[in-house]
């Protein structure tokens, strides 16, 4: 649970060992390449890898493959790319220009068959054409002086207006029917789907590669990558440089290569100017975290690993707006279903364990609510004995959601504070762990008779916003650092605003529990209104209502769950942005071969 520490790593050698390394560096796919070379800093990788892909999907739909050949010494995996892609973008234009030509004929034929003379047989008059509503038509005799009906039907007029330049006042676009004749358009457009048809049978040919292409896939996309790459490299006649971000643990192989290689290579540590990539680790369990946290951002190299805290909190607030253990079992079911599909993939191995923490979550948190699809067992129950939270008690509820807030909040601040090496960066962090919990103090003394509290409030708080105010900006100069520091202490609103932002939780589960007693009132109503018929209506409403309430869950429990974390608990505990750190490395197995 932490971020990996990371070395700057330079390989020089001759620009003919430049072809040999960049492959190999692909295999051991540890090390992110920094453009050096001018202009290149751009380069996508993504664009470089997506011709193979397109190729691949351009043969996939086609409807009627042909027979599959097996033989790989027939197979280019490159040329089928090239005449592939070549067939798909002279497809992609003809089917454009015969959509162009049809629309263009069907604008002509209400004008009939006609060639319009040249300009100067015209004395530089010109023929502008228009599609006038029946309603229109007195507008036309005010903007043009020549005009005339060339055909009518029930809805328009077909009007010919006769001038040098273009009438402004006209009350509808014109036409265009640009300068070809209608049986040249006709002609063309013959040509055109005779040639759609010879391109789709070149593709009906192409497809029986499809599944050695399907295989070839990753080496197309890794080629792709590689040529990219070397553009990203500073190199001359005689001699090339390239550099990148490597993993500490992987310099002793780096350095071992380049040995074997015959480069010169040299790794440095990160400096103050740097900004090397951001690498979190997590075990494996808790991978789902690193996906919760860069959803939003990535943390900067210098700051933290908040992916077990993300992971926790998210899985805890996804069940307090659930609120209930019934649709945490349907979840549980559905992921049961899913379990060995979602093993197939890596990234579905890596969201089991979060979704598993969920079901469980949502099945504790629904236990302790006493909620089973709206159902409150009773106190002699076995099920009954774990209730022992009441969601309509709004004052204990608004308070545990407000805990759980300055819970979360202190705990960001901590963790901020802890990343610094030096104490006085720190001060200003626990300078608002104390002006959060003063508050709280304060805030519940008026309910709790304990001796002292509210002086105990007073004093925290008074004794944070010193430590705001003198260590914001601790190494500024005096008369700096107290206006910096004053500048800080107005987050305070901010820092109210953001605990009370916790009483969604309450809010949303109180909103999902009460729309589940609701329905089961609503079935119960039809059934007993209705007997016989009534008990159909009634599972439908049941069914209905409870699906829709747990989609309103789940959705809730997603954009609120991650809001709480990305939102308020990176604002204070994560404030600087990275970039993620994306080695040269070799693509994984593609979908295809699945």
């Amino acid at each position: 649970m932490s971020i990996i520490s990371m070395h700057k790593v330079t390989f020089i050698g001759m620009t003919g060992d430049r072809d040999r390394l960049l492959p190999d560096l692909q295999k051991m796919g540890c090390v992110q390449i920094i453009p050096l070379a001018s202009g290149n800093a751009a380069i996508s990788d993504t664009a470089a890898t997506a011709g193979a892909r397109e190729a691949l999907k351009f043969l996939h739909t086609y409807p009627r493959r042909r027979r599959q050949v097996l033989n790989k010494e027939q197979f280019d995996a490159v040329e089928v790319e090239k005449r592939t892609l070549e067939v798909r973008n002279r497809l992609h234009d003809l089917k454009d220009e015969r959509d162009f030509l049809i629309k263009r004929i069907q604008s002509m034929r209400p004008w009939g068959e006609f060639v319009l003379p040249p300009l100067e047989e015209m004395g530089n008059l010109r023929l502008w054409f228009y599609v006038v509503p029946h309603k229109e038509l007195p507008k036309i005799k005010v903007s043009a002086p020549i005009w005339e009906i060339i055909r009518r039907d029930g809805r328009f007029y077909y009007v010919i207006v006769v001038s040098e330049e273009e009438p402004l006042a006209m009350p509808v676009p014109r036409v265009h029917l640009g300068y070809k004749t209608r049986h040249e358009l006709e002609a063309r457009l013959d040509d055109v789907e005779l040639a759609i048809e010879d391109a789709q049978a070149e593709r009906a040919y192409l497809t029986r590669w499809h599944d050695l292409f399907s295989r070839d896939l990753n080496f197309l996309e890794d080629r792709a990558v590689c040529q990219s790459t070397a553009a990203q490299v500073y190199s001359n006649d005689t001699a090339f440089a390239l550099q990148g971000w490597a993993p500490t643990e992987s310099l002793s192989a780096l350095e071992d290569y380049s040995k074997q290689q015959a480069l010169y290579f040299t790794s440095e540590a990160v400096g103050q100017e740097d900004n090397p990539p951001t690498l979190l680790r997590n075990p494996s369990w808790l991978s789902a975290g690193e996906d919760l946290v860069t959803f939003y951002m990535t943390p900067s190299y210098q700051t933290w690993d908040p992916s077990a805290i993300i992971f926790v909190s998210f899985v805890f607030f996804f069940a307090m707006i659930l609120a209930d253990a019934g649709y945490g079992a349907v979840l549980g079911l559905g992921l049961m279903l899913m379990w060995r599909k979602m093993g197939r993939s890596s990234s579905g191995r890596r969201f089991r364990p979060l979704l598993l923490s969920v079901v469980v979550a949502s099945l504790g948190v629904g236990a302790l609510f006493g909620s089973y699809f709206g159902v409150t067992p009773h106190e002699g129950s076995l099920l009954g004995r774990f209730h022992v939270l009441e969601l309509s008690d709004t004052n204990r509820m608004m308070l545990i959601s407000v805990v759980i807030g300055i819970f979360h909040i202190v705990l960001a601040n901590v963790m901020n504070a802890y990343r610094y090496e030096h104490w006085q960066d720190r001060l200003s962090s626990v300078g608002w762990i104390s002006i959060i919990c003063g508050g709280f103090a304060l805030g519940i003394s008026s309910t709790l008779t304990l001796a002292g509290l509210q002086e105990l409030g007073i004093a925290l708080m008074a004794i944070g916003a010193l430590l705001v105010v003198w260590f914001t900006a601790p190494r500024a100069r005096p008369f700096a650092r107290l206006l910096h520091g004053l500048e800080g202490l107005t987050r305070l609103s901010g820092a109210l605003g953001d605990v009370l932002s916790y009483l969604r939780l309450f809010a949303l589960g109180l909103g999902s529990a009460s729309l589940a007693i609701e329905f089961n009132h609503m079935a119960l109503g039809v059934y007993e209104g209705y007997p016989g018929i009534g008990l159909l209506f009634a599972l439908l409403i049941l069914v209905l209502g409870h699906g829709i309430n747990l989609a309103l869950g789940i959705t809730g429990g997603v954009i609120h769950g991650l809001r709480l974390n990305v939102i308020e608990f990176f604002n204070w505990g994560l404030k600087e942005e990275g970039t993620l750190y994306k080695p040269f490395k070799q693509s994984e197995d593609n979908l295809w071969n699945r």
